[in-house]
Order: structure tokens, then sequence, then C-alpha cells
């Protein structure tokens, strides 16, 4: 099964920091991007994937999918 790289942040993390304060949730470094794998038969299945695991309700924005 083919393996895709996402790019993930947070934008809710990103707009606390840049107003000085902290997310009641999440740290800090979500406000920066991190690369994660996910696999998938195609770049749709791999994104459901990443979607699951970090919610858009929650603030995540998730970008890219090249397959690695």
């Amino acid at each position: 099964m083919p393996v895709f790289e996402f790019e993930i942040h947070n934008n809710d993390v990103a707009e606390a920091v840049k107003a000085g304060e902290r997310h009641r949730f999440f740290k800090d470094e979500w406000a920066s991007p991190h690369f994660f794998e996910f696999p998938g038969n195609d770049v749709d299945e791999a994104r459901r994937k990443a979607e699951r695991r970090y919610p858009v309700a929650q603030g995540f924005v998730i970008s890219g999918g090249r397959e690695v």
C-alpha cells in the first residue's frame, strides 16, 4: 500500500501564539508544520485517515499529500 506525506499544523494554536497566548489543549509547537505519513490506496484515502487523526473541527490544517 502506498504511503503519503502530509504537512499538518493547527491554525487555532497559531492564532493563540500570535496573540501571545497559549492554546487550551495543544502545545505551541502545533503552530508550526509537522510532517506525517499515512498509508492509503490513493492520496484521498490517506488524507481521510489524516483527517480522522487530526480533525479540521479542532483547528488542524492538512496540506500536501505526496507519495513517499
